[in-house]
């Protein structure tokens, strides 16, 4: 029997997950193109979960995770999250980003910088990519050094992270809006 449980949620950017265990948020998932998509991305890191009605402080996440997506400031760092099987140097990465309030953005170089190497921005990147708790980390408040909307590997790519800077008023409205 799996320590494991997730819980699917929809949001007005579409169905999301979380998985959870005894040590917090194992993994968060931004809607895949169907709940199994959604359900297998939860399940890399939180082998075995049965779905469950979440607890409370899960249950808090996920309205906070809606309430960002639908424009409200809200700063999610309080989740709880279980770093088994993240590395060093992503956690540092990680924890850096979770820094980066609502409405604002820095720079893969900016973290490099931050961790004592501009050179590593790459590296910042590669991490970013692997970042199991999309959302709560705030990925998507990594930009490229010209403010270019790189390297997002979330379902909709580089238009999502266009989308969450926008609700969060980190960037304005362009021609499209």
């Amino acid at each position: 029997m799996s320590d494991f449980s997730y819980v699917l949620f929809d949001t007005v950017l579409g169905r999301c997950g979380v998985a959870w265990g005894p040590k917090g948020v194992r993994a968060v998932s931004f809607a895949e193109a169907s709940d199994e998509a959604t359900i297998k991305r939860l399940m890399r890191r939180a082998p075995g979960a049965v779905e469950a009605a979440p607890p409370g402080e899960i249950a808090a996440l996920i309205q906070d995770i809606r309430a960002l997506f639908e424009g409200e400031r809200r700063d999610l760092s309080h989740a709880p999250l279980d770093w088994d099987g993240v590395g060093a140097f992503e956690r540092e990465v990680y924890e850096l980003s979770l820094k980066i309030n609502p409405g604002e953005a820095k720079t893969y170089g900016d973290l490099a910088k931050a961790l004592g190497d501009v050179a590593q921005s790459r590296r910042v990147g590669q991490a970013l990519g692997r970042n199991p708790f999309p959302i709560v980390v705030p990925c998507h408040r990594i930009v490229g050094a010209s403010g270019a909307m790189t390297g997002f590997s979330a379902p909709g790519g580089a238009e999502l992270k266009r989308k969450l800077l926008k609700i969060e008023g980190a960037i304005g409205p362009d021609l499209f809006d």
